[in-house]
């Protein structure tokens, strides 16, 4: 029996990448390009943002094919002021044009602290996250946000988060660090405020008190009622998926193979692994 055009495969995370890079390759795309476009195409398969991702292939494809999208096209960039650029994308892929804007918007913004990039000319560039990803992974945290784990200041996020936050959020901050300075300290017979010893310090005991709270989630409705009550915080649903299909697998459907792999086949790339 033949199979279904929807029966699921799920792809070990490290195929797609180097199948869709010979994919473009084939057809005439720049390999530095070609690298790119396939690094943020599964970037969007990870984080389930299917409509962008692998499944796009073929469509940008056709898109070489029929001349609408050049593929060889050598993009221009002009300053314009000091905090301002523009980039002319010669109608090639947008992935490598918005790639190439935010990378200039990153450098105005850390010498000057803002960048913005016009571009014209460009084309689709999947899905947005992944430049939020770049500008994230580039910028730094204010000074005075954080400790890292020798006891100063930072404004290195991957040194903060081996470290301590300070207390941030103004008034409001405030007042949530009293509240557990008397629930912690002052309530449990502790030290409190300055008085409580630092970490690093290890000639006297620490004397930190502790208030735990413990809620039953069903105590005032039924637990399904307050699972679908559940608030996610922006990107933590694409977080999960990224984390379970790394483990598991892509999903695509036979149909998604196929076309893939008749794109693979006209240029002689490597077909997509089932395994």
């Amino acid at each position: 029996m033949a199979e279904s055009s929807q029966q699921i495969h799920y792809i070990k995370p490290s195929s797609p990448e180097p199948f869709g890079h010979g994919i473009l390759v084939g057809n005439g795309v720049f390999h530095n390009h070609a690298t790119a476009v396939a690094r943020y195409i599964l970037m969007a398969d990870l984080r389930g943002v299917d409509t962008h991702g692998s499944n796009r292939i073929p469509s940008y494809m056709k898109r070489i094919r029929q001349k609408v999208l050049d593929p060889k096209a050598s993009p221009q960039l002009t300053q314009v002021t000091p905090v301002v650029a523009s980039v002319d994308g010669k109608n090639v892929f947008g992935f490598v044009l918005a790639h190439m804007g935010m990378e200039r918007a990153i450098e105005m913004a850390k010498e000057f602290g803002i960048g913005m990039v016009s571009i014209k000319y460009s084309n689709h560039f999947g899905m947005s996250a992944w430049l939020v990803d770049q500008a994230v992974n580039a910028e730094k945290i204010p000074i005075d946000w954080a400790f890292d784990n020798e006891g100063h200041m930072t404004d290195d996020p991957a040194r903060a988060l081996k470290g301590v936050m300070l207390p941030m959020g103004g008034p409001k901050g405030s007042a949530l660090s009293i509240m557990m300075d008397v629930f912690s300290g002052v309530l449990s017979g502790s030290a409190f405020a300055g008085h409580v010893t630092n970490p690093h310090d290890q000639t006297t005991p620490a004397d930190v008190g502790h208030f735990l709270v413990a809620i039953k989630p069903d105590l005032f409705m039924d637990l399904e009622n307050f699972k679908s009550h559940r608030i996610y915080y922006p990107g933590e649903i694409e977080q999960i998926t990224r984390d379970t299909r790394l483990k598991d697998g892509i999903p695509f459907t036979q149909a998604e193979i196929n076309g893939l792999n008749e794109e693979a086949k006209a240029v002689g790339a490597e077909t997509l692994n089932l395994e």
